[in-house]
């Protein structure tokens, strides 16, 4: 049975010859993926992603490793790998160059340009250096290597990492579609050979352990794309990510075929398909893609609306359609696609906008009616292959929930590695390798970095607590003035709610009592408006949650004179 530290305290400065490795994200969540290196005094990040908000974080926009345990030390940054494109795993970096913006950045030709184009809306000019498979690089004490694996988006690479403590082999994403769109297949000879050399710390994809067998060849979704096309009326709308060019390409294949055209919808998805298609990773059929301002020169039946939105965001231009807040106005014998999965904690949005989109008269397809997509990770008989054929002395299972990393560690545990060498952590967890074995040297505390408009960092839970009062709750405010030298009333109190069910004449009864308070309060000396803002909120939150079984914000207003 594996086991897992709680309770840890903070670990003390690593040793001389320990690789230090701390995740300040990715463990224990499906996204914001960002993992820490440190040796001889030198840092070496992997990865730099966001987390997309859940519902109980309303107004938040993104979410962001938590850059404190960086901080005083960015100087020391060697370099930062990313594995690909996906915005878990590259989203975060422009806040992270803010810090320091001359960070080298490690990639392949397509997850560089990809970041290159969002620096660029940021105002930051990035060091990069362009990486492909097989290739060899040194940052600081770091030696590194590249190994070409299969992803849900092209030249996703993972890096072996050696180090005087240990080598550590990090797959970022990956799966073993062993008949790829674009024909490049995870490279397990390289695993193997790195095997054979020794891996002593593994830190493999988790998010997929659960499922058994093996994950689905990405080639079986073009047919399924074809059939519903040939069914499809009027127009066609496809929501996917919009860094999927493999779902991309079939769409543009499917479209061809059925004499379409396509058209893109939703600022990113715009932005990365030319990156794509001037980069060669997409190859769009003469004629096939045109501008979103010439779809109205075409009929219903010639378009397909490639868009942004498959995980619900209320924002993007799905959600925007199905609340009928976009120019594409969705209607009667329309089909709409879902061609991605759900990620998890995006359930119920998902399923507001396909309920808002049936609503409108749309055919609305995903995962749960039809096989429009599959996954872009290697499921648990893919894991136990590529135990067997790495055969790591020590697992790190990373990318996941809780449950996909535990998973992960008991597959590792089946093809013979020793359970007290499977290390499993959460965000800010510091595991020390030296001489090729992992131990837990403790945590750094973490917290969630929250990004709500132009502003980072600035927003709290406490912040996020007061806004689900006020949606859930509504929100009461109580007037008072005070003649504090002749302990009076002067005026109030006025009472006034918002969104509370109850009318404001029902506040009536709990007035006097306020007043009685606050006049008791002077009467026995309190001049000060803080402490009397207390009293008035003490009396009429026992007043409602009594009465009415409520607990609203409460925002107490009393001027002294």
């Amino acid at each position: 049975m594996l086991t897992y530290q709680t309770e840890i305290a903070e670990p003390k400065k690593a040793s001389r010859d320990a690789l230090r490795i701390v995740a300040l994200g990715g463990l224990g969540e499906v996204g914001r993926n960002m993992t820490v290196f440190e040796y001889h005094d030198k840092i070496l990040i992997v990865d730099c992603g966001v987390l997309f908000p859940e519902e109980e974080q309303p107004g938040v926009d993104l979410i962001l490793p938590d850059l404190t345990y960086l901080e005083g030390r960015y100087d020391k940054i060697v370099g930062m790998v990313l594995t690909h494109g996906h915005e878990d795993h590259i989203g975060a970096v422009p806040y992270l160059l803010r810090k320091r913006a001359d960070i080298p950045l490690l990639g392949s030709t397509l997850t560089l340009a990809l970041i290159e184009a969002k620096l660029k809306e940021h105002r930051i000019k990035p060091t990069t250096r362009v990486v492909k498979e097989n290739d060899k690089d040194q940052l600081g004490p770091f030696d590194l290597e590249f190994i070409a694996v299969n992803h849900s988006i092209p030249d996703a690479l993972a890096v072996m990492i050696r180090t005087g403590a240990g080598n550590v082999l990090h797959t970022g994403d990956y799966k073993m579609d062993q008949l790829p769109l674009d024909g490049r297949i995870t490279d397990l000879r390289a695993f193997a050979r790195l095997g054979e050399e020794g891996v002593d710390l593994f830190l493999t994809d988790s998010t997929n352990a659960e499922v058994p067998g093996f994950t689905p060849f990405e080639k079986d979704i073009g047919p399924v794309l074809v059939n519903l096309f040939a069914q499809a009326p009027r127009r066609i709308i496809v929501a996917s990510f919009a860094s999927h060019m493999h779902r991309v390409q079939q769409v543009l294949d499917a479209a061809s075929a059925h004499g379409r055209k396509v058209a893109f919808v939703g600022r990113s998805m715009v932005r990365n398909m030319k990156i794509a298609q001037d980069l060669g990773y997409l190859t769009s059929p003469p004629g096939t893609v045109i501008d979103m301002k010439r779809v109205g020169d075409y009929p219903d039946d010639q378009i397909v609306l490639m868009s942004t939105g498959s995980q619900g965001e209320p924002m993007a231009a799905l959600g925007r359609m199905a609340n009928r807040n976009h120019p594409i106005d969705v209607g009667e014998d329309d089909m709409v696609i879902l061609a991605s999965s759900l990620v998890p904690g995006n359930e119920n949005a998902v399923f507001r906008v396909i309920n808002g989109l049936m609503k409108l008269g749309a055919k609305v397809v995903h995962k749960g009616s039809a096989n429009i997509h599959v996954s872009g990770h290697a499921s648990a008989a893919e894991l136990l292959y590529t135990y067997n054929i790495v055969q790591p002395k020590g697992v790190m299972p990373v990318h996941g929930e809780w449950r996909h990393l535990l998973a992960n560690g008991e597959l590792a545990a089946q093809t013979g590695v020793p359970e007290d060498r499977i290390v499993l952590a959460e965000n800010g967890y510091a595991v020390d390798l030296v001489d090729g074995v992992p131990t837990v040297a403790g945590a750094f505390p973490t917290q969630d970095l929250f990004v709500d408009g132009s502003s980072v960092g600035a927003i709290t839970e406490a912040d996020l607590k007061d806004r689900l009062t006020l949606a859930g709750e509504g929100f009461v405010s109580v007037f008072m003035a005070v003649d504090a030298s002749r302990r009076e009333v002067i005026a109030g109190p006025e009472i006034h709610t918002r969104g509370v069910a109850e009318e404001a004449k029902v506040f009536a009864t709990i007035a006097p009592k306020l007043e009685a308070a606050v006049l008791d309060a002077l009467r026995n000396g309190t001049k000060d408006r803080h402490q009397l803002q207390q009293i008035i909120r003490r009396t009429i939150g026992r007043w409602i949650s009594s009465k009415l079984r409520r607990k609203p914000m409460i925002v107490p207003m009393v001027v002294v004179l």
